[in-house]
């Protein structure tokens, strides 16, 4: 049998039916309130016929004063539990679990559309694709305002197992706020949540028990950790190896490992000569992670043909085989992997040919593919990177005309 059809047991006993997962990308289809659409939903309907055994959902955001891009959904409250229902419904009569990755993006939030930026500390964001913000220096959160933050994935955890998701993910890589805790570069901190390691990967356990605290045991908590950081005085190897030790220890179902941030994009950047021969990126920190650890592991970042997919799985470097792209391009991938119908999966964006702009289309030009495949339509490998860019600036406009209202107050009921 493919080892890639292989059934997987997470610790809390919950079983995965293969080693194929669609890691989380941004889909930005939200509405202008930020509430779920029947494009997104349906995207996940697609997927659900996909083959993967778990498909992970694009950022949640979990307060809608905090948002990293204009189309994010936010869950802070139970006001769309039904539509919460019918997207966590969309992989129902499948053996596809679907988890939701829920996430604050702290100083990475844009700063177009939020009014202030918080972080663990004023270090603000120097490039990447919100250029603009560069010198946006974010507010330091207090004691109180990370406490609340705790409080608040949890918060979106417990209504999103109440919709019926079947696990959730903390974002904990990219440079978002669980990233920028445990990174030295952007968490200069004197206080408990900042200085050593132990004090900087407090924010993360502290939202992992909490969410564990709500959900309970048997609902399945991950988390997408970045191997390094990629930048100077940043996340290192040896400092993420020790936090896999710790979340293991404390119990957690899933690691991810990817890597690099906004600042430093190893994620979506030019890969070394030996990492192209062996085609995965972070492939060399996976082999080491894997030495200290029973808990499964994830590695998402160049997978793209079923031979590498398949001798990654029998080698024992990783437990599931996360892929992102080629699920906007190649909508039916983990069938076609299955069955061997095909054997590679590559993906190239077109461009508009301004340095830029282009950075930003490995990811908008896949948030546009989504968006195609949540309307009913086939990917269009050919789809125009000016069409695209136009169309992401103007929901930018558009957010920012937004009135702001009142930030409604968490309904705990």
């Amino acid at each position: 049998m493919n080892v890639l059809q292989e059934e997987m047991i997470l610790p809390n006993g919950v079983l995965l039916s293969n080693r194929i997962a669609k890691s989380a990308m941004s889909e930005n289809l939200s509405n202008k309130h930020h509430e779920p659409t029947p494009v997104l939903i349906n995207a996940y309907k697609v997927w659900s016929k996909s083959g993967a055994g778990l498909l992970i959902t694009g950022n949640i955001m979990i307060d809608s004063n905090a948002i990293g891009e204009p189309r994010n959904v936010v869950v802070e409250n139970r006001k769309n539990i039904e539509t919460l229902k019918e997207w966590a419904e969309s992989v129902k009569g499948t053996n596809t679990q679907l988890w939701a990755q829920i996430n604050h993006p702290g100083r990475q939030a844009m700063e177009q559309i939020n009014s202030s930026l918080k972080a663990p500390s004023a270090v603000p964001l120097k490039t990447g694709g919100r250029k603009n913000a560069t010198k946006k220096v974010p507010q330091v959160l207090s004691e109180s305002e990370i406490l609340e933050i705790i409080e608040a994935f949890a918060h979106t955890a417990i209504i999103l197992k109440e919709a019926g998701f079947s696990g959730v993910q903390i974002h904990g890589a990219h440079g978002y706020l669980v990233s920028q805790f445990l990174s030295p570069y952007t968490n200069s901190r004197e206080d408990k949540w900042g200085g050593s390691l132990e004090n900087r990967s407090r924010f993360v356990v502290e939202v992992y028990r909490k969410i564990r605290e709500r959900v309970g045991s048997n609902f399945p908590i991950g988390i997408k950790l970045n191997s390094a950081d990629f930048q100077k005085g940043g996340f290192s190897e040896e400092e993420s190896m020790e936090v896999v030790k710790i979340l293991s220890k404390e119990g957690i179902d899933l690691i991810e490992i990817s890597g690099g941030t906004y600042e430093a994009p190893a994620m979506m950047g030019k890969r070394k000569e030996s990492t192209i021969k062996r085609e995965v990126y972070f492939i060399d920190y996976i082999e080491k992670v894997r030495k200290i650890t029973t808990t499964p592991l994830m590695l998402t970042g160049g997978f793209r043909t079923v031979s590498v997919m398949q001798d990654a799985i029998a080698s024992n470097q990783l437990d599931i085989i996360g892929i992102a792209r080629p699920f906007a391009v190649f909508p039916n991938i983990g069938n076609e992997i299955g069955n061997e119908s095909r054997m590679n999966f590559i993906t190239n964006i077109k461009k508009t040919g301004i340095k830029a702009l282009d950075g930003m289309m490995n990811i908008i030009w896949y948030e546009a593919q989504i968006k195609r495949i949540g309307k009913g339509k086939k990917p269009n490998p050919d789809l125009s990177g000016w069409s695209v860019f136009l169309n992401y600036a103007w929901l930018i406009i558009e957010q920012k005309l937004m009135p702001k209202t009142k930030k409604p107050m968490p309904n705990k009921a």
